[in-house]
């Protein structure tokens, strides 16, 4: 992997944590020496989270991580279902049946573990095998490329909401439902399941909105779907 791959990975992901959290400034000589490469490779990195949305530049103050806010969920959430949805249904024209329905059971057992209030890390390890078995099996790269770069802001924006064991256990059927309608092979029952979760799930983030005494920007990881 060439330096300034390295670098944006790692600031990448820095940001996504929270570890470099919105309006700290991304120094050069700083994020170099913390990153141990020289500065052009770093400033290639920086061009890329510009271009990603997840930096910007400041008058006199250089480039800065970009603010998130749960007002966003809307704008989010009207493109997440329009390509998610689409997905759903090419991955069921072309989907294994065995391994959605391997993730379908792997998902119905951690329903109740959610429920009762569970350390989700394990949880959302498996959203994301979900996400990366659809993304293979929709046979589309450019709504692949989409999708991802989607779920970098929408991961972004989840850390400003708390968990919540019973939404996490509803969650959990829900994305049962979508694996297993993505292994029965029907398009149109794997949009609908789609559909469903992120209505729910949308729901679920706007409630935080308007009550933002209950945010947090600590229990999330990620590479996590919306609960």
């Amino acid at each position: 992997m060439r330096a300034s791959d390295r670098a944006y990975q790692s600031l990448r992901q820095d940001i996504i944590e929270g570890r470099l959290p919105p309006g700290t400034v991304l120094g050069e000589v700083e994020q170099s020496e913390r990153l141990g490469l020289s500065r052009t490779p770093l400033r290639e990195a920086l061009s890329r989270l510009v271009a990603d949305g997840l930096a910007e530049p400041t008058g006199g103050r250089g480039i800065v991580v970009t603010e998130v806010s749960l007002a966003e969920a809307d704008q989010l959430f009207d493109l997440r279902t329009v390509l998610e949805v689409l997905a759903a249904r090419r991955a069921a024209e072309n989907a294994d049946p065995l391994i959605f329905a391997q993730l379908a059971e792997r998902f119905e057992d951690s329903h109740q573990l959610l429920a009762d209030g569970a350390d989700p890390a394990d949880y959302y390890a498996l959203t994301a095998e979900l996400d990366e078995a659809v993304d293979q099996a929709c046979a589309n790269p450019y709504l692949t490329q989409s999708l991802r770069s989607l779920r970098v802001h929408l991961a972004r924006l989840r850390r400003l909401a708390q968990n919540d064991p019973a939404r996490l256990g509803a969650s959990a059927l829900e994305h049962a439902g979508i694996a297993r309608a993505l292994a029965s092979g029907n398009p149109e029952v794997a949009a609908a399941a789609t559909t469903l979760h992120l209505h729910h799930a949308h729901d679920h983030l706007t409630a935080r909105t308007e009550h933002p005494e209950s945010t947090s920007t600590t229990t999330q990881t990620p590479r996590e779907r919306t609960p």
